[in-house]
């Protein structure tokens, strides 16, 4: 995706804040605040010293270069830039909803044919002006990871080596779930077996539409294989067949309706690597209406999701606690 170049300088504008203190609407960033600004919106730039505005020009226009799914749809760290751009937090000789900001953004966009608005959670998005589509910044696990972003994978990878099923349940897998949208998350923990009907933990998500969908989880430390032997650490598909049949047929209680229900779809969760062949046999087993039920996550989901939604670390996952927590003030430059 190509920008006028007239449209990247205003945007520079914008992300350096040049103007005067006493009526520029976006407040003016030196080097350290230009770099601050950028790793804010999950990004590896970092200002070098060079002429502020010229090098913001050419990093959004790098920026713009990225991958990206259409035309209507500008690439992911785009639209992360202009929603940190445009924090409430940052207003300046206006108020927090910012409509002398946003006009001004909104004079450099719509000649890309492109629109920033303001939505209920207080964040800035885009919307493409031929197709009214608006463009929303995911959280997806499949982008690109910045520097930071992947030393917190490491850490993590470390820590599910060394983690037990109940560390993977209850420091990873359940922060993970309520962050992505899921409630009512029920672990029926490893004191009580008989408690769990092949469940780990159980929870629902409510749709757009209000409808709920119910889920169930079977959680495993460590790889899932189809061999014939396997290691200490590992476990066999077949051991599950029978859990993920007993969870999918049994009924769990739901509190808030007062009434019984089945799960809907059961993920089937394993510390470390689910290989083709343990998906095909297990799939293969089932019929075809259970098999459409059946969602697979291994530790390169686990790990990306938790990561790409910002969440703490947990403990002993880092050397210190100063690195558990998301954040980029260390390596500012000042």
């Amino acid at each position: 995706m190509k920008f006028k170049e007239r449209t990247l300088d205003a945007l520079a504008d914008m992300v350096v804040g040049n103007g005067s203190a006493e009526t520029s609407v976006f407040p003016y960033r030196s080097s350290s605040y230009i770099t601050r600004l950028f790793r804010d919106a999950d990004t590896d730039y970092a200002h070098n010293g060079s002429t502020r505005a010229v090098w913001a020009a050419a990093t959004i226009a790098e920026m713009l270069a990225e991958p990206h799914p259409n035309a209507q749809t500008p690439p992911e760290a785009f639209c992360r830039l202009i929603d940190t751009l445009m924090d409430p937090d940052d207003a300046q000789n206006e108020g927090r909803d910012r409509p002398k900001a946003l006009e001004q953004l909104n004079s450099a966009l719509k000649r890309e044919g492109f629109e920033a608005f303001y939505a209920e959670d207080d964040h800035c998005y885009l919307r493409h002006i031929g197709t009214n589509t608006i463009v929303m910044a995911a959280a997806s696990p499949h982008r690109p990871f910045s520097k930071i972003e992947l030393e917190r994978k490491d850490n993590l990878v470390a820590y599910l080596d060394k983690a037990s099923e109940d560390d993977l349940i209850e420091e990873i897998l359940l922060p993970l779930f309520r962050q992505l949208g899921f409630h009512r998350i029920t672990a029926a923990g490893h004191r009580d077996k008989a408690l769990e009907y092949g469940k780990d933990i159980w929870m629902k998500y409510t749709l757009p539409t209000q409808h709920v969908l119910y889920f169930g989880l079977q959680v495993k430390k460590g790889k899932l294989d189809s061999s014939g032997v396997t290691g200490a650490t590992n476990a066999n598909v077949a051991e599950i067949h029978n859990q993920v049949t007993m969870m999918l047929g049994h009924e769990i209680f739901d509190p808030e309706l007062n009434r019984r229900v089945l799960v809907d779809h059961a993920f089937i969760i394993a510390g470390g690597h689910i290989t083709k062949a343990a998906r095909n046999w297990l799939g293969n087993k089932l019929d075809q209406n259970k098999r459409s039920q059946i969602l697979f996550m291994d530790r390169e989901d686990i790990v990306n999701l938790f990561i790409v939604t910002g969440l703490q670390l947990p403990t002993g996952a880092t050397p210190n606690a100063a690195a558990a927590s998301y954040t980029f003030e260390d390596d500012i430059p000042f």
